[in-house]
Formats: structure tokens, C-alpha cells, sequence
């Protein structure tokens, strides 16, 4: 049988003959988007097939990054945190990329992995199969947004210390078990996935509960992310599309969460 993947999440679904009948239930939530086109359904194979390179670049020590390109779906980077433990694979790949497993598996592979967000999930319970059926942590609140069930997958809330030094965090917002991983190394680094997304403006993210149909959080949600990232410290944030703030992270989302509530919340409305 085959596993079929979403042409416009790129979450992988269940092994069947035959796509999936219908819209891919991630994709038909105000979240994310169904083209006017239609629903689309490819595979690893065609995947693989078309045209296209892997990059891979270090950040900082011990944490690495990956990318396809051109992109497919929603164009994710992952990032592998290295620990004298294991590894986690943040944000899977959308796809078995040959090139990319040796690369990864060249790094230690992975003792964890976890997606930030169900848009995220990609093809982790393949990728698990092939790092050795290492663990799929899914939130508990997004758990029905598995589209792929598999023994691998491992719920969690609230905090999980998935490896030395690396915190999942549930902070919420874009979905009720968005996360964030703490890497407790050096000054600290934030993987956000899109809980919050660097914006052009250096020094700033934005938060939203759908990014590409543009709906807004409330002030109180954001609010309650910022709270949640208060007892820890980061210097360094690395997003979902690449975009990063280097130094001074934890204030940066401070005063980008003061910025939005303040907006959102009328607080600026003598200026429209």
C-alpha cells in the first residue's frame, strides 16, 4: 500500500490503495487552506523523483538545520538538536529525502522527535520507522490531528524533558498544544516552530492563529505564551521559515507581545 501525503501540508495519512477520500482534515481547518485547485495527494516516491537539493546548515554548535529546495507544502525548516544522549528532530521532514536521512543519520540521528504543531507533523511516524521507531511526542490537546496513527506516537502536556538540556514547553495559541523545545545550552535557544514567527522587521515576531488566512490571537492568548516562556531564558529564536533573532530573544518577544496586545486589545485606535 501506499502512504499518501497532502500536497498542501505535506502531513503524511494512513496506508492505503487509494488517496484518502475528501479534503485533508488539517488543511480544511480555518487554520490552513484547501486550493481553489482542489485536493492534491502525492507520495515519498514522487517526492523523491522530482528535482530538488537538501540544505543543511549548523546554527550553532550542536544545533543543525534542514531544508528542501524548492520547498513542497508548507516549506518547514527542521532542526536536530544534538545531546551526548541522543537527538531530537524538530518540526519533521515532509518527506523521506534520501540525502537528508544520510545527513541526519551522519549526525547521530534521533532519539525524539517532535512536530511544534499538527501543521508540522509531516511524515513523522516515517521517520520514526526509519531512525529505529525512536518516539513521536504529539501534544494531547492536538492528538486528533494525528492523521497517521502508529504505536510510535507518544502523548505529552505541559512540560516534557524529552533529552538533557532540550524542554518541550506547551505554550499554545496557534493550536491549544503549540510548543516550543528550550535548548538550555549556553545563553539558550528557542525553537518556535510558528507559535511565534520572526517578522522582516529585525527584532520582532508575530503571532497569529492562522498565517496564511491571516486571523488574529486575542491579546489574553498571547499573553498566556508569553507567561509560559517567562522561566526561561533564551538569547537565540529560530523559527519555522528560517527567519531567527540573534541575541536578546527573550526581550524581543517581551516587547513584540506588548506591541500586538496593544493593538489588538484598542489600545491604538486614536491612531487610525
Amino acid at each position: 500500500m501506499t502512504i499518501w501525503i497532502c500536497g498542501t501540508c505535506g502531513v503524511e495519512h494512513p496506508d492505503t490503495d487509494q488517496p484518502p477520500a475528501g479534503e485533508c482534515a488539517i488543511c480544511a481547518d480555518e487554520r490552513q487552506y484547501v486550493p481553489t485547485s482542489g485536493q492534491a495527494w502525492t507520495t515519498l516516491e514522487k517526492l523523491n523523483a522530482d528535482a530538488h537539493r537538501v540544505v543543511h546548515e549548523e546554527l550553532e554548535p550542536g544545533l543543525h538545520r534542514f531544508n528542501r529546495e524548492p520547498e513542497f507544502g508548507i516549506g518547514q525548516w527542521t532542526h536536530l538538536v544534538r545531546t551526548e544522549e541522543g537527538n531530537l528532530l524538530w518540526d519533521p521532514p515532509n518527506h523521506l529525502d534520501p540525502a537528508m536521512v544520510t545527513a541526519i543519520e551522519q549526525l547521530g540521528g534521533a532519539a525524539a522527535i517532535v512536530a511544534s504543531h499538527p501543521h508540522m507533523y509531516g511524515s513523522q511516524v516515517s521517520w520514526s520507522h526509519r531512525l529505529g521507531r525512536v518516539p513521536v511526542f504529539v501534544h494531547a490537546a492536538d492528538r486528533r490531528w494525528v492523521r497517521r496513527e502508529d504505536p510510535v506516537i507518544r502523548e505529552w502536556s505541559g512540560t516534557e524533558r524529552v533529552l538533557p538540556g532540550v524542554t518541550l514547553v506547551e505554550a499554545g495559541g496557534h493550536f491549544p498544544g503549540a510548543a516550543v523545545a528550550h535548548i538550555a545550552n549556553g545563553q539558550g535557544a528557542l525553537l518556535v516552530g510558528d507559535t511565534m514567527l520572526p517578522v522582516p522587521d529585525s527584532g520582532w515576531v508575530t503571532f497569529m492563529r492562522s498565517y496564511p488566512n491571516r486571523i488574529p490571537l486575542s491579546a489574553g492568548l498571547v499573553r498566556k505564551i508569553v507567561d509560559r516562556l517567562e522561566p526561561y531564558e533564551f538569547d537565540n529564536l529560530y523559527g519555522l521559515t528560517g527567519g531567527t533573532i540573534l541575541g536578546d530573544a527573550k526581550g524581543a518577544v517581551r516587547r513584540s507581545a506588548e506591541r500586538y496586545i496593544a493593538w489588538v486589545s484598542g489600545a491604538n485606535d486614536h491612531l487610525g
